[in-house]
Formats: C-alpha cells, sequence, structure tokens
C-alpha cells in the first residue's frame, strides 16, 4: 500500500476561481482518511485530483515518493468507488468484478483466485453467478467495492459510496466497510462523505475542508473535544455547538469566563494576562449542557421555546436571548415532559466549556489563524 503526500495543492478553473488552495497533508499508508465539509468545500474534487480525474493546478501530489501530477489515472495504482454503482447490468457479480482483469489480460488462474478472495471478504461468495437486478443496493455496492479490491491497487478512494441507500441499508453497509478496512489493516483509503456518523465511525483520521481549504486535522475525537476553531466547532457533532457571547474576568486569583447576557462565572479557563477583558464566544455542546435545579452559578438562562423527545434523549431549544443570535440547545438524556415555556438555568462542567477569541480557540493560540468563509466554493 500507498503513503500520499499532498503539498501545497491547488485547484482553480478558467484562471480566476480558486476553488482549492494550501492544501498540505500527509496520509500513512493503513490510514482511512475521511474529508468532511459543507456542499460545495471542493472535498469531491480533491478525491478527483487524486485520483488523477481532475488536473492538479498548483502543487505538488506525491504517491510512495514519486510525484504524479501528469500521471495517467490508470498508471497510479488508485481503485475508485462511486456514488452510482457502474455495474454492467448484462454481467454476473464475477464478470463484474473479473472485467478490468480480463482488460489487462491477467492470466484466468489469477483472475479466479482474486475475484474468490474478494468475494471472501465481501460475503459475496454466494452471489457471484447473480446479475447486478438480483441484488439489494448495498450488495450491489459491495460488488463495486469488490472490483477496486481484485485489482489490488496502492490507494482506495471512495465518493460518497452510500449515499444512494436508504438509512438501514446505509447503517449496515458502513458496518460492512469497517470490517473490510480491518481484514486489509495495510490497506490506504481515502473516503468523501457528508455523513457525520460515517467520518467519525470509520475515520483514522477526519480533514474538515472549508472555504477552499483545510480547516483542521485529527482524530474524530480530537475534532469533537478539542476543535481548533469555530467552524470545526459547529460542523462537528449533532446538534451543533452553542456558542455563546461572553468575556473573560478576574475573580481573586483566578481568571474566569461569563456570557454577557447575565451569566455568571463558571470556569477557569486557559488564557494569559492580556486577556481579560477580551470578548469571546463560550463554546458548549449540547449534550454537555445540564439543568441547575438547586441553585448555583450558571451559565445560560431562558425560557425553553421547543422540545424534541426522541426517547434517548430530549432536545430543548431555548429562546434566542437576542434578536438575530441563534438559539441554545441542550441535549438531556432520557425523557423530560412538560418543558416547553419553562424558565431554566444551565450549566456546564467547566472541562467541557471551550473559548474561541477573534474565531480561534485559546488552546491553540500559538497557532496562525485561519480565516474560514464556508460554503464560497
Amino acid at each position: 500500500m500507498a503513503n500520499l503526500s499532498l503539498k501545497n495543492v491547488e485547484k482553480i478553473y478558467g484562471g480566476t476561481v480558486t476553488v482549492l488552495k494550501d492544501i498540505d497533508l500527509e496520509i500513512e499508508t493503513g490510514e482511512l482518511i475521511v474529508f468532511v465539509g459543507p456542499s460545495g468545500c471542493g472535498k469531491s474534487t480533491l478525491l478527483r485530483m487524486i485520483a488523477g480525474l481532475e488536473r492538479i493546478t498548483g502543487g505538488e501530489l506525491d504517491i510512495d515518493g514519486m510525484i504524479v501530477n501528469e500521471v495517467p489515472p490508470a498508471q497510479r495504482g488508485i481503485a475508485m468507488v462511486f456514488q452510482s454503482y457502474a455495474l454492467y447490468p448484462h454481467m454476473s457479480v464475477r464478470d463484474n468484478m473479473s472485467f478490468a482483469l480480463k482488460i489487462a489480460k491477467m492470466p484466468k488462474a489469477e483472475i479466479d483466485e482474486r475475484v474468490e478472495r474478494a468475494a471472501k471478504i465481501l460475503q459475496l461468495d454466494a452471489l457471484l453467478d447473480r446479475l447486478p437486478k438480483a441484488l439489494s443496493g448495498g450488495q450491489r455496492q459491495r460488488v463495486a467495492i469488490g472490483r477496486s479490491i481484485v485489482r489490488d491497487p496502492k490507494v482506495y478512494l471512495f465518493d460518497e459510496p452510500l449515499s444512494n441507500l436508504d438509512a438501514s441499508l446505509r447503517v449496515a453497509t458502513r458496518i460492512e466497510i469497517a470490517q473490510l478496512k480491518e481484514s486489509m489493516p495495510d490497506s490506504t483509503m481515502i473516503y468523501v462523505t457528508h455523513d457525520q456518523v460515517e467520518a467519525m465511525t470509520l475515520a483514522s483520521r477526519i480533514v474538515v475542508l472549508a472555504g477552499g481549504g483545510i480547516a483542521q486535522v485529527g482524530t474524530p475525537l480530537e475534532l469533537y473535544e478539542k476543535p481548533e476553531n469555530e467552524f470545526v466547532a459547529k460542523f462537528i457533532g449533532s446538534p451543533a455547538m452553542n456558542l455563546i457571547p461572553g468575556e473573560i474576568i478576574q475573580t481573586g486569583a483566578e481568571t474566569h469566563v461569563r456570557t454577557k447576557d447575565g451569566g455568571e462565572a463558571i470556569s477557569t479557563v486557559p488564557t494569559l494576562p492580556e486577556d481579560l477583558g477580551k470578548t469571546v464566544n463560550i463554546g458548549v455542546r449540547p449534550e454537555d449542557l445540564v439543568a441547575i435545579l438547586d441553585g448555583g452559578p450558571f451559565l445560560y438562562h431562558g425560557k425553553i421555546a421547543i422540545t424534541e423527545a426522541l426517547g434517548e434523549v430530549t432536545i430543548l431549544y431555548f429562546h434566542p436571548d437576542v434578536e438575530g443570535r441563534d438559539a441554545v440547545i441542550a441535549k438531556l438524556p432520557g425523557i423530560h415532559k412538560n418543558m416547553r415555556g419553562v424558565d431554566v438555568k444551565v450549566t456546564a462542567d467547566p472541562s467541557k466549556v471551550h473559548i474561541f477569541e477573534d474565531g480561534q480557540s485559546l488552546l491553540y493560540r500559538d497557532r496562525p489563524k485561519k480565516r474560514i468563509t464556508a460554503g464560497v466554493h
């Protein structure tokens, strides 16, 4: 399998429209990297550039020590699985999986061995003689993946492979892809999706793209627990992280943060003396908010406007305290009835509170600030 290195890669259309810029990324052998981001951020374009289906305008793509910018797709050692299965309807599963190998004039014995091995991995053994029309959507997608496996590529590319499946099939096929990766630990995979559950459950690392660049790279839990900027904080997680205007204050020997609209000091934060008095955004995930029943410092106080009872959790939407501001959302475990219209005070464990100044987390104050404009491209 292969290492990939992208150095200052960019994509410009017509000499004027910049879709991707300054893409620097190192992908190690055996990783499953997932590209996520808002619609139009360039994640599929980046995948197609790696595949050779889109020309790289600037920068270098290196696969196993070889710069492949001008290398044709067929010579890059890459196999791609698309949204559509693209199976030949008149061919059996066996023939669909072996077609490319026959075109390459590979010996029949080796073709049969590769097809049988891939079919076993994907649990398609009993389906090899069926036509695509006799298969479910999930089975067809497995055949499309099998067609890639038999080629024994250096890198597997997946472009939203589950988007055409219904909800239950997506879950089943996602689990199958995870099991496939476990059975091929040395394989390098790059996966594009708009589904956060796919990204969080499948990825070794996630690359969040926005505004033509990389907003953050990290493991799923790193992005969830320590977002580098407000964009990643809001993008990862559902419902999105709350961002509440606040300020940094001094109380005794400690530095705290409090909301500007009536909240009390609730947490010690990693600040410097020059941070005192700064206006910040206080970030807290809906599931980290807890109701205060017996008094005590609170982060936010508001009236509940809407409730969503989902059984395992109840989601509470507070009236925005200022017109034009997003509603604060709390996600409480279990069932909570008759909450609509109730005034509630909520707080959070200080270790779960995030502080953003000028869009960047104070945890990453030493890193260059990234100006992210999502949805431009």
